[in-house]
């Protein structure tokens, strides 16, 4: 199955740029990152803080057979609703260091739009690292779930 959600990883480079094209209007799929219980659904996660405003900060964590097995928080730096939000993202417990996401989002149509998150991270090594898990595979299929779950609200 292809990937929807395309990963690029330049060689020598301490970052990614992910990017992937919906067949959503603009507005839905910013909401599907600004509002809490929709982001819980499409990422299968639960949002413990979200302050979607600048110097705002969010966390969630994913349980497994009632055991916290992922947990994540950050700072947000900029939110301006339909085009970006620019925030850090530190996986607790995790070897790796907080890293700097740029999310832009951009209306192609009045019914598709364009995900466009440039992360940087500390060091070569750690983007190699988290490239090595099935980061990848995973993207896609949150991204995959994005698309269904927030078509219904069309």
């Amino acid at each position: 199955m292809e990937q929807k959600t395309k990963v690029n990883a330049e060689n020598d480079k301490q970052e990614i740029v992910i990017t992937r094209e919906f067949d959503l209007p603009l507005e839905l799929l910013f909401k599907a990152y600004q509002e809490p219980e929709l982001f819980e659904e499409w990422m299968g996660t639960k949002v413990l803080k979200m302050e979607n405003k600048k110097h705002g900060s969010y966390a969630f964590e994913t349980s497994h057979n009632g055991n916290v097995v992922f947990r994540a928080n950050g700072t947000i730096h900029e939110f301006v609703p339909n085009q970006k939000i620019t925030r850090t993202f530190e996986m607790e417990n995790t070897p790796f260091p907080v890293q700097l996401e740029y999310l832009t989002f951009e209306k192609l149509t009045d019914e598709t739009s364009k995900l466009t998150m440039h992360i940087l991270f500390k060091s070569i090594e750690f983007r190699n690292q988290l490239l090595q898990m099935p980061f990848t595979q995973g993207i896609n299929m949150a991204h995959n779930r994005l698309q269904e779950i927030v078509n219904k609200l069309k």
